[in-house]
């Protein structure tokens, strides 16, 4: 189950710090034949992790009325798998946006274990604000990215996402 309490920020291999993650348990069905997580669904998992991630900061991503002006869809994806994860694992998806273009945003994310902290998987995504009417990107709203910046510290202001307790 999905928690909003951000993690204590770490610096990783990359040098990425995370300021919010969320779990997940590994299901059966997240399996291939050889036991492991099938390499498609850590994309799945980051999805849930970008998703809760917009929710802490009180977009709801898949909600009509945010997608006339915020929905995003990936366009580029790079992943490094280092380490299986396997079924009832513990996961903890880690996600944070390193940069703000016009219509762009590149993220990072881990995904570890979140009962031993080894790490699984890191990837890069680019994501842009997709208008499915008009099927092109189109700017991030000055308020979306506000939000993010001060998140992100990237702004005046950065901080922290808010936990459960603060609800």
């Amino acid at each position: 189950i999905p928690h909003l309490n951000p993690p204590e920020p770490r610096m990783t291999q990359e040098d990425q710090t995370y300021n919010f993650a969320c779990r997940m348990r590994v299901r059966w069905s997240d399996c291939d034949v050889q036991g492991i997580v099938f390499n498609g669904m850590y994309l799945s998992f980051m999805e849930v992790a970008q998703a809760e991630y917009f929710r802490a900061l009180g977009i709801a991503l898949y909600d009509p009325k945010t997608r006339e002006r915020f929905d995003t869809a990936t366009v580029k994806a790079t992943i490094e798998y280092i380490a299986p994860a396997r079924i009832d694992d513990i996961l903890e998806i880690a996600w944070r946006i390193a940069r703000i273009g016009t219509s762009s945003m590149t993220a990072f994310s881990e995904i570890r274990n979140a009962q031993t902290g080894e790490l699984l998987t890191r990837a890069e995504l680019i994501n842009i604000n997709f208008d499915s009417e008009a099927v092109k990107s189109r700017p991030v709203p000055p308020d979306v990215r506000s939000l993010i910046e001060a998140h992100e510290g990237m702004g005046e202001g950065g901080g922290q996402l808010p936990t459960a307790a603060d609800s």
